[in-house]
C-alpha cells in the first residue's frame, strides 16, 4: 500500500506528464493560428512569437478569396458526411451480424474483413485506381467516397462489434419474446445503447475523409472536384510559399473537425472508457 505522500508524488508526476503531453498537442496548433494572422516577413521570425506583432486578416481574405477554395470545402464536407454516415451504418449491420447472428464459416470471414486492418492505404492505390477507374469515378467524389468506405469499414467493424457484444443478450430475448424482429432489436435496443461507439466510429471516419490525401490526390484531376487538403497542397508554389496564406487555410479546414469532436466529445469518452473497462 502507497502512504499518503508517495500517492501526492505519484498524482503530481502524472499531472506534470499530462501538461507536458497537452503542451506537445496544443503548441503546434497555436502555432498555425498565429502564423495566420503575420505577414509573410514575419512567418518565420527568431525568436518565435505566437503573438503577432502586426496581426492581419489579409491571409483569411486571401485564402477565402480564391477561386475554387469554397467549393473544395463543400466537396471536402460532402465526401467525409457521407462517408461517415454510410460507414457507420453499414458496420453497424456488419458488426451486429457478426457478434449476435449464427451463420456457416462467421469467424472465418470475420478475421478475413480483419486482414483490411493490416494494410496500410496507401499500398491499395494501384488496385483502388483500377477498380475505381473500372466503375468510371474516376475524378469524381463518388469515387472517393467508395474507396474511404472500404477502407474504414474493417476497423470500424471490430470497433462496433467489440461494444455491441457487451449489451446483455437478455434484452433481445424480452424482444423476441414480446413478438420483436432482428431489425427491432438492431434498431430499438443495440443502437441507442451503442451510442458511445457509434461516436468513436462516427470521429475516426469523419477525420479519415476529411483529411485523407494521397487517394484524393490521385484519383481527382478537375479542381472543381479537389477536396480541401489536395486544394491546401496546391496554394505551394515552385518558387516562394505564402505560408501565411497556407496556414490560414489548415486552421479554416481545422474548424469542421474540432467541431465533429467537439459535438460527440461525451460519447467519444464514454467510449473510451467502455472499451478500458471491457
Amino acid at each position: 500500500m502507497l502512504t499518503t505522500k508517495e500517492e501526492k508524488i505519484f498524482r503530481n508526476i502524472a499531472y506534470i506528464l499530462l501538461i507536458c503531453g497537452v503542451a506537445i498537442t496544443l503548441v503546434p496548433f497555436i502555432y498555425m493560428i498565429s502564423a495566420s494572422f503575420k505577414s509573410q516577413i514575419y512567418t518565420f521570425e527568431y525568436p518565435p512569437r505566437l503573438i503577432p506583432r502586426d496581426p492581419t486578416l489579409v491571409n483569411y481574405i486571401k485564402a477565402l478569396g480564391k477561386d475554387l477554395f469554397g467549393i473544395n470545402l463543400l466537396n471536402s464536407f460532402f465526401v467525409a458526411t457521407v462517408t461517415t454516415v454510410s460507414t457507420v451504418f453499414i458496420s453497424s449491420l456488419m458488426a451486429y451480424a457478426f457478434s449476435r447472428m449464427r451463420f456457416p464459416g462467421k469467424e472465418v470471414f470475420f478475421y478475413i474483413l480483419l486482414l483490411g486492418m493490416m494494410i496500410p492505404p496507401v499500398m491499395l492505390i494501384i488496385p483502388q485506381f483500377i477498380i475505381v477507374k473500372n466503375l468510371h469515378l474516376l475524378d469524381n467524389l463518388w469515387g472517393l467516397i467508395v474507396v474511404y468506405i472500404s477502407v474504414t469499414l474493417s476497423m470500424q467493424t471490430f470497433l462496433l462489434r467489440s461494444f455491441f457484444e457487451t449489451i446483455p443478450r437478455e434484452l433481445e430475448e424480452a424482444v423476441l419474446v414480446d413478438g420483436g424482429t432482428r431489425w427491432d432489436i438492431f434498431r430499438k435496443i443495440i443502437l441507442p445503447l451503442s451510442k458511445p461507439g457509434l461516436a468513436v466510429v462516427a470521429i475516426f471516419t469523419f477525420l479519415y475523409a476529411w483529411d485523407e490525401f494521397p487517394w484524393a490526390h490521385v484519383a481527382i484531376r478537375e479542381g472543381s472536384r479537389r477536396t480541401l487538403p489536395v486544394a491546401i497542397a496546391l496554394f505551394q508554389s515552385q518558387y516562394l510559399t505564402q505560408w501565411g496564406l497556407l496556414f490560414a487555410a489548415t486552421t479554416v479546414a481545422s474548424i469542421p473537425a474540432v467541431i465533429v469532436f467537439v459535438i460527440f466529445q461525451r460519447y467519444f469518452i464514454q467510449g473510451v472508457i467502455t472499451s478500458g473497462l471491457k
